[in-house]
């Protein structure tokens, strides 16, 4: 039974700055912004949210089909896609545009500088759910506003049940928009921060949210989520870590645990510790899709952890 994802495709470039940007950048003179930064780090990561979910479901053995719109650039990651085993059958190339890119550079402080081009994102509206019958099970992330629109709509329309995660989206919704969001959904996805947006456009919390839906996710990073269903709250920890490498794709590595918890009909206590473990291995990797693992190293991992076997 798989599920389709519908989102972005991105290349991430991420750029290392070996100083300070205030030793570069004058308050005085921002008005007149004139400045360039030698980056001797470069790296160009394979990303989007869509990409970065059906990984990390591949990686747990479910079975993700991604739905996204990519550009006439998009060969290397097509590459790399095969060679994990990810499904591109819903992929769509718009001819002249290039695949969304984010250039991000970071200084020695962790200040971030960033620029994004949505580029083929913004057409994600021409694909269609109706294009994979096979997928009972669906999610609505990060992508072009009217493709996330029409794909919520096309899920609910199929009678097909699906999760809406906003992500970084979530700003580009109205109250009221947000609320069609949720008379579709089966089940919601947020980070703390925009679980607060979220009720601070709805004037619904998450536990009032979780009375529309199935189940409310609302994760915490370091001090993990919690799952709110119409009659309780679960109470997930966070999973032990190793490092504390790269926080980036974190949230989606979460994501595909709660598409898999969901597609082996796991409860919602396994469901979370599955999705925080997810995220505490990427956490420990630079990039969103360079890590790895073996099942029985999952496992293992889960044991140890959370004191009780997954099997």
């Amino acid at each position: 039974m798989p599920a389709l994802i519908c989102g972005s495709f991105a290349y991430d470039t991420i750029m290392v700055f070996h100083d300070h940007f205030k030793n570069h950048i004058l308050p005085e003179q921002v008005h007149i912004l004139n400045v360039s930064f030698l980056v001797p780090d470069l790296r160009r990561e394979f990303g989007g949210c869509a990409g970065n979910i059906a990984y990390n479901l591949n990686l747990l053995g479910g079975e993700g089909k991604p739905m996204g719109t990519v550009g006439t650039d998009f060969a290397p990651y097509a590459e790399w896609m095969d060679s994990c085993g990810v499904s591109r059958d819903h992929l769509l190339e718009i001819p002249g545009e290039y695949t969304a890119q984010a250039y991000i550079t970071t200084d020695k402080d962790d200040n971030q500088i960033t620029a994004f081009h949505p580029g083929a994102m913004n057409f994600s509206h021409r694909n269609s759910v109706a294009a994979a019958p096979e997928c009972t099970l669906g999610l609505v992330s990060p992508d072009g506003r009217e493709g996330m629109i029409e794909h919520a709509r096309q899920f609910a329309e199929a009678g097909v049940p699906f999760m809406f995660d906003p992500g970084q989206g979530m700003p580009m919704f109205n109250g009221e928009e947000l609320l069609r969001f949720v008379e579709q959904a089966s089940w919601l996805a947020f980070n703390d921060y925009e679980a607060r947006l979220m009720e601070e456009r709805t004037a619904l919390s998450p536990s009032r949210l979780a009375e529309r839906v199935e189940a409310v996710v609302v994760t915490r990073g370091g001090n993990g989520s919690v799952i709110y269903t119409g009659d309780s709250e679960h109470r997930i920890p966070a999973a032990r870590t190793s490092a504390l490498v790269d926080p980036t794709g974190c949230g989606d590595a979460y994501r595909a645990g709660l598409l898999y918890g969901l597609l082996s009909g796991m409860d919602w206590e396994v469901t979370g510790r599955v999705a925080a473990l997810m995220g505490a291995i990427k956490i420990e990797q630079a990039g969103t899709q360079n890590h790895q693992f073996t099942p029985e190293q999952f496992a293992a991992r889960f044991q140890e952890s959370f004191g009780f076997s997954l099997a």
